[in-house]
């Protein structure tokens, strides 16, 4: 079992930027991958961003160039760096993980954007 903690939402002007944090409670070196989804009011829950055990990563496209996802081994964090921020990106982030083959979920931060 992989416990999640969350931090870092808030509300935030049009522009501004925020930091997310997650925080497994297993090492990194165990997960699979490590991301970012979210989901607004009446909307499906969609990739933000993740980060493959290894490096590489995947961005939704209406975030690239404005979000940047990393994580820190020695911590078992995983971050989201959001600038640049738009009232769309309104929603309530859940932290992701994937260890062999079960997802687990953080129980997610919202995130307020105001115009």
């Amino acid at each position: 079992q992989v416990q999640l903690v969350e931090s870092g939402g808030g509300l935030v002007q049009a522009g501004g930027s925020l930091t997310l944090s997650c925080a497994a409670s297993v090492g990194i070196f165990d997960i699979y991958s490590m991301g970012w989804y979210r989901q607004a009011p009446g909307k499906q829950r969609e990739l933000v961003a993740r980060i493959i055990n290894g490096g590489s990563t995947n961005y939704a496209d209406s975030v690239k160039g404005r979000f940047t996802i990393s994580k820190d081994n020695a911590k078992n964090t995983v971050y989201l760096q959001m600038n640049s921020l738009k009232p769309e990106d309104t929603a309530v982030y859940y932290c992701n993980v994937v260890r062999f083959t079960a997802n687990y979920w953080g129980r997610g931060t919202q995130v307020t954007v105001s115009s």
